[in-house]
């Protein structure tokens, strides 16, 4: 890895671009931090990171050019707080190929109410449900999401979901739901139950050495691949695989209509 000195910031490229913009490339040099930009002396309208190794959008300095910022191929997980104080006129933002998970670590880009283009594409996020309807109602001039122009239609479905103080609350429950891993913040402890209890599988042992048959066996192992204990009421089956578990996250749930 290279550490992002004045000195690389001088040595690199630096050229005009297609569409006419000053563009600095910063390319491939595994880059993992990013810092030192003020050497930059705010002469760039494009800066090129990608095919870095930085982890978190931030460390910018005032830098009241800069319009496009391409971290395309990175490893990207968290996006910075106030970035609008230090990019101001920000309007670009591609993060393709990076490793955001959640909605609620794009939350940081509500605040550049300049950025009208982002792509997320190739980063797990974009497999939550109700993404794009998600940070259309976050960034809500965006015009083009994952390189396709956001269409009324979506703006209209973005605005029904997340309309009055249960659309409100519900992109709040999304987002807090999450949330990625906070360094400093201790983790839960996992609640539920993952195996059988000692009694299970003593029960399990008594209902194999009893068995019959072949086919008895057999029986038990359907069984017990469908969850359920031998000589154990079944109705109980639901509360000792941690199905009550999941009855209860589904009634946490909140309904896609906000209701």
């Amino acid at each position: 890895m290279v550490k992002l000195s004045a000195e690389l910031i001088e040595q690199a490229a630096q050229y005009t671009n297609p569409v006419r913009d000053r563009e600095l490339d910063l390319r491939g040099y595994k880059i993992p931090v990013l810092e030192n930009l003020g050497a930059t002396l705010d002469q760039f309208d494009t800066i090129d990171f990608s095919d870095n190794e930085v982890r978190k959008l931030d460390g910018f300095p005032l830098l009241r050019r800069l319009k496009t910022l391409l971290m395309n191929n990175n490893r990207i997980c968290r996006i910075g707080e106030n970035l609008e104080q230090s990019l101001p006129s920000l309007r670009e933002l591609v993060l393709t190929n990076n490793s955001i998970q959640e909605l609620g670590d794009l939350d940081p880009l509500a605040s550049v109410k300049t950025l009208t283009l982002l792509s997320l594409l190739k980063n797990p996020v974009t497999n939550k449900k109700h993404y794009r309807l998600y940070v259309i109602n976050k960034i809500p001039q965006i015009r083009v999401l994952d390189f396709q122009k956001v269409k009324l239609k979506e703006r209209q479905e973005a605005e029904k979901m997340f309309r009055g103080k249960r659309g409100v609350q519900l992109a709040k429950d999304m987002a807090r739901r999450s949330k990625t891993f906070t360094p400093g913040v201790a983790a839960q402890p996992e609640k539920r139950r993952t195996g059988p209890s000692q009694a299970d599988v003593e029960a399990i042992k008594h209902a194999i050495a009893n068995a019959s048959s072949l086919a008895e066996v057999e029986r038990l192992k359907g069984m017990l691949q469908a969850g359920q204990i031998p000589g154990r009421d079944p109705r109980q089956d639901g509360v000792n695989n941690g199905d009550q578990g999941e009855e209860e996250d589904m009634e946490d749930e909140p309904h896609e209509n906000g209701s």
